[in-house]
C-alpha cells in the first residue's frame, strides 16, 4: 500500500464558491472523490487543506519523514513563502518526488502570479488544467512508484 500526499494552501477550501470562472464549480470534496477514483488499486489519496503556512510546512516535514510522494498545490503561498519553498526543498533533496500542481495557468493571470518560489525546487510543474492538473501528477507519481516504471 502506498500513499500520496495531495497538499493544498489557503483559500483552495472554498474551491466551487471563489471564483468559479477562474478554478471551476466543483469543492475540495469532488477533488478528493476524483483522485481517489483515479488512484490505481493500493494506493491511498491523502488529500489535506490549511490556510495556515506552518501547517503546511509540517506536512511536508511529514513527507520527508514518511517518505511518503507529494502533489502540492501552494496556492498563494506559491509566489512568496521562501519558508514553504525550503520545505519542499527537502521532499526533493530527500529523493522524494514533489509535483507541484495549479488549476489555473498562473501565466495566464496578473504578472504577481507569475512567480513561484517553489518551482525550482519541484520534480515538476503542472498548471493550468483544472482538476486534471492534479490527476496528472498523480498518473506520474503512481507509475514512478510502479516496479515497471
Amino acid at each position: 500500500m502506498s500513499t500520496v500526499l495531495v497538499l493544498n494552501g489557503p483559500n483552495l477550501g472554498r474551491l466551487g464558491s471563489r471564483e468559479p470562472d477562474v478554478y471551476g464549480s466543483a469543492d475540495l470534496e469532488q477533488l478528493r472523490t476524483t483522485l481517489t477514483l483515479a488512484a490505481p488499486e493500493g494506493v491511498t489519496v491523502d488529500l489535506r487543506q490549511t490556510d495556515d503556512e506552518a501547517e503546511l510546512i509540517h506536512w511536508l516535514y511529514e513527507a520527508v519523514d514518511e517518505r511518503i510522494p507529494v502533489i502540492l498545490n501552494p496556492a498563494a503561498f506559491t509566489h512568496y513563502s521562501y519558508a514553504l519553498r525550503d520545505a519542499a526543498a527537502l521532499v526533493t533533496k530527500a529523493g522524494i518526488t514533489l509535483v507541484e500542481v495549479h488549476l489555473s495557468n498562473p501565466h495566464a493571470r496578473e504578472t504577481f502570479r507569475h512567480t513561484s518560489v517553489v518551482s525550482a525546487v519541484a520534480t515538476g510543474v503542472i498548471a493550468g488544467f483544472g482538476f486534471d492538473s492534479y490527476r496528472l501528477a498523480l498518473d506520474f507519481i503512481t507509475r514512478s512508484l510502479s516496479p515497471a516504471a
